[in-house]
């Protein structure tokens, strides 16, 4: 199958990661195996799943992985709603992540769909 870092949506979420994993860094300890573990985890899950399904023998099996990480984008999506209206992310920051995390969301819809049509016979 393909090389995932040829494909910019994983390194967009790769680097979305690291985002994440620097915002979650500044939050109270008391959120380390709560709001911190689901959204380091949720957000390691994209680039993972884009890596994972480019191992696969299949499109098939690639397009599945995609929807896998997109899922995961929408929980992200979520995540950092809450965390911003729990006041642990400044309103502007979470904006912004928010806006990364909508751009990878279009991204892998347009890489689905993109597969989708070339497995039709």
């Amino acid at each position: 199958m393909a090389n995932y870092k040829n494909y910019k949506v994983w390194e967009k979420s790769h680097h979305l990661v690291l985002d994440i994993y620097a915002i979650t860094k500044e939050f109270p300890s008391s959120e380390l195996y709560n709001l911190v573990s689901q959204m380091n985890r949720a957000s390691v899950s994209i680039p993972t799943n884009i890596a994972e399904g480019c191992g696969r023998e299949t499109e098939k099996e690639l397009v599945r992985f995609l929807y896998i990480a997109s899922g995961s984008a929408h929980e992200l999506d979520y995540l950092i709603l809450l965390a911003s209206e729990l006041g642990f992310i400044e309103p502007n920051k979470a904006n912004n992540i928010i806006s990364e995390i909508d751009e990878i969301k279009k991204m892998l819809a347009g890489l689905i769909k993109t597969i989708k049509t070339s497995l039709k016979p």
